[in-house]
Formats: structure tokens, sequence, C-alpha cells
């Protein structure tokens, strides 16, 4: 397959972001409804070529698209091997006592074209997101604030914690501690993870005094808010036809 690539990425984001963030997350939600209800094969990698088409749109390069897949693909292939030996149905593969069935296969294939085409398309639409601004769609879309509270900490604040977990292993390795499979290495490690969690209390606690003076009260508000726009609404109206149309045609073939 030949890399995914543009020649010019900005123009291409830059049309992506003209519609509102709140239809992107409506279109990711109908689509992988969608395709989580189709079970044609045909239909399935019709899917998953429509995904990888809005990818190349966008400027989502092969490289990049390859290395975020790759954590999935490694269970994609388990299910490919495992899955035919655990459905019963006609052999197409007898190895020893084991035999893999036809349905089994094709199972595990709609299985791993399902996951493709739904997590291609969410990195595509919601992946391209700025987490602020996503934030900002759920709360629009009447998500609980709690939730997107823990969102929006998270992300702004995972990064924190990676530094101070590095300096805890920089402050191991000048002490020449060197990991291995024994006691003291699992007891190291576990005092390791202890003193991550203290310290990230502590800074969440100055994080929190440091917010209440300035004059929060348990609710982030939204400053910049999306306008929904007639394209939003007719982008909106293909995708619903889009989805009505691939249901229809699992239904008639």
């Amino acid at each position: 397959m030949m890399p995914l690539t543009l020649l010019n990425d900005d123009d291409r984001q830059h049309r992506l972001q003209q519609f509102d963030p709140r239809l992107r997350l409506i279109a990711a939600l109908l689509f992988a409804v969608t395709v989580v209800s189709l079970q044609r094969l045909p239909l399935l990698l019709a899917t998953l070529m429509l995904a990888l088409t809005l990818a190349w749109h966008i400027g989502l390069r092969g490289p990049l698209l390859v290395k975020r897949l790759l954590a999935m693909e490694g269970f994609m292939i388990v299910l490919l091997i495992t899955l035919p030996f655990s459905v019963p149905g006609e052999s197409w593969l007898t190895l020893g006592p084991f035999s893999a069935s036809t349905a089994g296969l094709e199972r595990a294939a709609a299985i791993v074209l399902k996951a493709n085409s739904v997590v291609i398309m969410l990195m595509a639409l919601i992946g391209t997101l700025e987490p602020v601004v996503l934030g900002h769609a759920l709360g629009q879309l009447r998500i609980p604030e709690k939730l997107i509270h823990l969102f929006l900490f998270t992300v702004r604040y995972i990064g924190v914690l990676s530094d101070e977990y590095q300096t805890l292993r920089q402050a191991m390795r000048a002490r020449a501690f060197v990991a291995g499979s024994n006691r003291h290495t699992w007891r190291s490690l576990g005092w390791l993870m202890g003193m991550l969690l203290v310290r990230s209390l502590e800074r969440s606690r100055r994080i929190l005094a440091a917010m209440k003076c300035r004059g929060f009260n348990g609710r982030l508000y939204l400053i910049n808010r999306n306008r929904w726009r007639r394209r939003d609404s007719l982008a909106l109206l293909m995708t619903a036809g889009l989805a009505t149309t691939l249901l229809l045609l699992e239904q008639s073939l």
C-alpha cells in the first residue's frame, strides 16, 4: 500500500477544522454504531476504505497511522489465529486435532475490519481535535461536567506525571539501580510507584489551592462557543444518509 502522504497538509486540516467539533463527534459516533451493526464483509471493506480515504484527505500519513494502529493490530493477529479454531462450522484447515472453520475465519475478518474502520475514523475525526476544543464540544453536547473535568485535567497533567516519573527514574539510576528479575527490583519499583502517587497527590493539592485563589468554584466555563452552521447540518445529513444506505444494503444483500 502506498504511504498516506499529502502535498499540503495544513490546507487539508483547515478544511476539516471549518466544521463544528460537535459534528465530528456525532459523525464519529454514528459511523461507529453503523459499522458495528454491519456483518457483510464487502460492506465492512467499503467502510474501511472510506475511513482510509478520510485519513488520507486530512494528511494522516502512513507511518503515523501504522504506529498508532500497532498496539491494536497485535490483538487482531491473535484473534485471526485463534477464533477460526473456536467457532464450529465447515472446516477449511486442519492442524492435528484442531480444525479451523470458515465461519470462524469470516467472523474474525469481520471483527478486524470493524475495529480498524472505527479506530481510523476516530483518529481522523476526533484524534485531530485539540483537547480543549474536544472538551468544549463535549460540554456543548451536555456530557456530564465531571467527566469533562476529568478528561481535561488528565490531558493537561499527564505530561507533568511523566516528568515526575522521569525525575524519580533518574534518581534511581544515579544510585546505580539496574532493573532485574529479583526481589530488590520489584520492591524498588513498588517504592517508585508509591512515591509517584504521593507526589501526584501533593501536586494536586497545590493545583487545587492555586485554582481556588483564582476563583475556581468547581466548574470550568466554556470560553469559545462553537457555532453550528448550515454546512454542518448538510454534512450531518450526508453522514446520516450514508449510514442509512449501508444499513439498507446490509439487509438487502
